[in-house]
């Protein structure tokens, strides 16, 4: 038997995953991505005539579930329309049974990588208030999402940051409508996790990624709320600014708190988070941490360092003044 040369058991594998869009307007390109249930291909839309991004389905899926979780995912991001969350532009069904949605085609660096090219701390700082701003939006629209890292982070080659993968986002209005009182309502479609656990977000079921989950969530605590995405957030701080900026105590109270181990004491939500960043780059108190007197006049005199040294100057002026003429 002759082995097959690797570029043609390439072609195979790529054969036997490409979707087959026939009957919708698309032309298949390449595979971009793979996750946990399905893969990511470039397809032309020319009717548009734009490139677009198409999520499939790709794995064994019996029962319907990961299916149901495909859906679910483009019904998310549908709710989510801020720059920061990529927009849904399509959705359907392939001939062989599988769903697929069409998205904006995203191009840029991961987070890590994008930040490792800026020099400063203030601007990987800055990085991360964007980080937070459609983290806070989904929060606002009673979503969370329960796996943000690095690797969920797009930054454009514009400085666009896009929040990705929201595969196992939680959807807290419609638990809480379900607990309501009255007619039924058709059940939320609950994620199903291949990396880590099973179908369900019921206690016992962990879903996320490892060093990226809040203690409640590693340990599939139910019940998860947006202060396990603080936590994430903490982590991804901390990455972001490096050992050598954590030195300085107010921003390690900042991650600090972000990644406390009882929820309670965690800021309440990305908002609370981004707000003391801001408090630290603009020089002023953070909720954080409680400054000693020494330490708010040093940071007060590092804040107003040019108007204390036009004062100086002045001062030192006058006194040369009389020290001539006063004689």
């Amino acid at each position: 038997m002759t082995a097959l040369p690797d570029a043609a058991v390439s072609r195979l594998v790529r054969a036997i995953r490409a979707p087959d869009l026939s009957g919708t307007r698309y032309v298949l390109g390449r595979e971009v991505g793979r996750g946990g249930m399905g893969s990511v291909w470039e397809a032309e839309d020319p009717e548009l005539g734009r490139v677009v991004a198409l999520k499939v389905l790709d794995l064994p899926d019996a029962a319907g579930d990961l299916a149901a979780r495909l859906k679910r995912e483009a019904r998310v991001l549908a709710r989510l329309e801020h720059p920061g969350v990529v927009p849904v532009h399509d959705v359907g069904t392939l001939p062989d049974g599988r769903p697929w949605y069409a998205m904006k085609l995203v191009r840029g660096d991961r987070l890590d990588a994008a930040a490792a090219l800026l020099p400063t701390l203030r601007e990987r700082l800055r990085l991360f208030l964007r980080v937070c701003e459609p983290v806070a939006f989904a929060h606002a629209r009673g979503i969370v999402h329960r796996d943000l890292k690095p690797s969920n982070v797009m930054v454009g080659p514009f400085g666009e940051v896009l929040v990705l993968d929201w595969g196992i986002a939680r959807l807290l209005d419609e638990e809480a409508s379900e607990r309501r009182p009255g007619p039924p309502a058709e059940p939320p479609i609950e994620p199903c996790e291949p990396r880590a656990g099973g179908p369900g977000t019921a206690a016992g079921t962990v879903l996320g990624t490892p060093g990226y989950m809040a203690p409640e969530q590693a340990r599939g605590d139910g019940g998860v709320d947006a202060r396990a995405d603080v936590w994430a957030l903490g982590v991804l701080l901390r990455g972001l600014a490096g050992p050598e900026a954590l030195r300085a105590r107010r921003l390690a109270a900042i991650v600090a708190k972000a990644t406390a181990e009882r929820p309670a004491e965690r800021y309440e939500g990305a908002p609370a988070l981004a707000a003391d960043v801001v408090r630290y780059l603009d020089g002023e108190p953070v909720t954080a941490y409680r400054e000693r007197p020494w330490e708010r006049a040093a940071r007060f005199a590092v804040r107003h360092r040019v108007a204390l040294l036009l004062l100086l100057a002045y001062l030192a002026a006058r006194a040369a003044v009389l020290l001539v003429y006063g004689r």
